[in-house]
C-alpha cells in the first residue's frame, strides 16, 4: 500500500462511521438560524471537492512531489488528526451535535481534547487535511485545505457566539482564556469583549 492510498482509505472509513454515528446526539433544545452556517458549510463542501479532486489530478497542478517517507509521516498525522475528531465526539458523548444549536443538556465541557482545544473536532480534521495536502501536493488539495481552514474558522467562531449567549459568559470566557481555540498549546488570550 502506497501513502496516498492509506490516506483516502482513512478518510473513506471516518466519513463513513461518522455519518452513521450521527444518530448519537441529544436531541437539540433550540434551532438557531441555519442560515448562519450556510457560509461554512459552503466553504467546507468546497473544501471537500478540492481535496477530493486531487485523487484524479491534472498534470499542471502538480506543486511537489512527497517522498515516501514523507507520505508516511503525513498519513500517520491524518490518522493522528482523525482519530482526535473521534476522541473529542467520544467525550463530549450525547452532547455533541451536527448543528451550532444547544442540546437539552448543554453545557461547557472543558475535559479531554476540551481541555487541549476549545474545538477538538475542527483541530483534528485541520490537521488531517494539512498533512493530505502535504502528502498530495498538488494544487487542488492545497487550496482545499486552505479553504478548509477558512471554512473551520468561520464555523469555530460562530460555535462560540452561541455558546456565550447560551451558557454563562463568565465561564466560557475563563474556559477561552486557558484554552486555546484551535491550536493546542497555543496560549493567546482572546479578546475580552463580546464579537
Amino acid at each position: 500500500m502506497i501513502p496516498s492510498a492509506f490516506i483516502a482509505a482513512t478518510w473513506i472509513v471516518w466519513l463513513i462511521v461518522w455519518v452513521l454515528a450521527a444518530g448519537w446526539s441529544a436531541r437539540t433544545a433550540a434551532h438557531h438560524d441555519l442560515g448562519a452556517e450556510s457560509p461554512s458549510r459552503v466553504l467546507t463542501l468546497a473544501a471537500v471537492v478540492m481535496i477530493l479532486s486531487s485523487y484524479w489530478p491534472l498534470p499542471q497542478a502538480i506543486l511537489w512531489t512527497a517522498p515516501r517517507e514523507l507520505g508516511w509521516a503525513m498519513a500517520g498525522l491524518v490518522a493522528l488528526g482523525l482519530g482526535f475528531t473521534w476522541a473529542a465526539r467520544l467525550h463530549l458523548g450525547p452532547l455533541w451535535s451536527s448543528t451550532a444549536a444547544p442540546t437539552e443538556d448543554h453545557r461547557i465541557v472543558e475535559t479531554g481534547p476540551y481541555g487541549v482545544v476549545r474545538h477538538p473536532v475542527y483541530a483534528g480534521l485541520l490537521l488531517a487535511a494539512a498533512a493530505t495536502a502535504v502528502e498530495r501536493g498538488r494544487l487542488e488539495a492545497v487550496a482545499g485545505a486552505l479553504v478548509l481552514i477558512a471554512a473551520i474558522s468561520l464555523r469555530a467562531k460562530l460555535e462560540e457566539r452561541f455558546l456565550r449567549r447560551d451558557v454563562d459568559d463568565a465561564l466560557y470566557t475563563a474556559y477561552r482564556r486557558r484554552v486555546p481555540m484551535l491550536i493546542p498549546f497555543a496560549k493567546i488570550a482572546p479578546p475580552a469583549s463580546k464579537d
